[in-house]
């Protein structure tokens, strides 16, 4: 709850906020719509307040998106009907307590959210479950565990403002997904010092 009050106390600053690597970002919206299609079913958690939904809702059949914080839904909500978006339904829910069928989703999304999360591991394994055989899994995540070693001594003070960045290499995540069944199919990371890898998953099948 905590974090879901500070989330919504942040939401309009959020909103407002340019896009950090707009090249970056343009590339990532790039290779996911390679591998979208217009029947699909996608599920995206973490999705803040819409932005890559609404830029992916043309591609595909129906997005169901979730968050945590009403506040970031409600801007959400605001985008998409003043774009006359139809096939994006919002809903306020984490991955823990999101319920699915499993094997209902073609494709899952989750940005800038698994460096958030208590354990990702299960958050992954959850995903692939509601996956169908073949379904892709797209994630962006930041990975300072390849960084100096201080960082893991400063993340802890993210606490006193109930923001927890979790420690992990790219290689950790990687091993996460594989031991999950998934297949690494695509993975990128842009060019410099940033610690963010973006990474297109399959489930076998």
């Amino acid at each position: 709850m905590r974090r879901s009050f500070m989330w919504d106390k942040m939401a309009k600053r959020y909103s407002e906020q340019p896009v950090a690597n707009e090249a970056a970002y343009q590339k990532k919206l790039q290779v996911t719509r390679e591998y979208l299609r217009p029947d699909m079913e996608v599920l995206e958690f973490g999705c803040g307040t819409g932005s890559i939904a609404i830029a992916h809702a043309a591609h595909v059949k129906h997005i169901q998106a979730i968050d945590i914080s009403s506040k970031m839904l409600d801007i959400a909500r605001d985008r998409v009907g003043a774009k006359k978006i139809e096939n994006i339904t919002f809903e306020q829910s984490s991955i823990d307590d999101f319920s699915a069928p499993d094997q209902t989703f073609d494709a899952v999304m989750g940005h800038s959210i698994l460096h958030l999360l208590d354990n990702k591991e299960a958050a992954i394994a959850k995903v692939h479950k509601m996956l169908k055989p073949g379904g892709i899994f797209i994630t962006s995540t930041i990975c300072i565990g390849d960084t100096k070693k201080f960082l893991k001594l400063i993340v802890p003070i993210g606490r006193l403002v109930g923001l927890i960045l979790k420690v992990f290499t790219v290689k950790e995540l990687e091993t996460c997904l594989i031991d999950a069944g998934f297949k690494i199919d695509h993975q990128w990371q842009p060019p410099g010092k940033d610690r963010v890898v973006f990474i297109v998953a399959k489930k076998a099948g």
